[in-house]
């Protein structure tokens, strides 16, 4: 004897969530890095690591990291500088270094969104 089965599909509610995940994931993530990138930039007069930014895209899952002092891109990319602290690469090396962090951070707000 055949049997009725319902359905109800949510996938819309479902993919709002997880969007709303994955923003909170990348902001979580961005803010992550540039802690770590703070800590690695020159500190000389302490304008540089206060220059940096997290900016999120709402609807998206990304974010972005900025230091946006003037001289912020000589000193990230110029490898002749010599420092007392910190050193160039700050952003890039923190990037690469934290990615499995970032990652985990990104996952789990998307499963609390999705209540997982």
């Amino acid at each position: 004897m055949p049997k009725n089965v319902r359905v109800d599909w949510h996938g819309a509610a479902v993919a709002r969530r997880a969007t709303r995940g994955a923003d909170r994931g990348a902001a979580a993530g961005a803010e992550h890095v540039q802690d770590v990138a703070v800590r690695r930039a020159p500190t000389r007069t302490g304008a540089l690591r206060a220059s940096a930014r997290t900016v999120a895209e709402p609807g998206t899952g990304t974010a972005a990291v900025t230091f946006d002092a003037d001289y912020a891109v000589y000193q990230h990319e110029d490898l002749t500088y010599q420092h007392d602290d910190g050193g160039p690469k700050f952003l890039e090396t923190a990037m690469v270094s934290e990615r499995d962090t970032v990652a985990r951070l990104a996952q789990a707000e998307i499963r609390r969104a999705l209540g997982t």
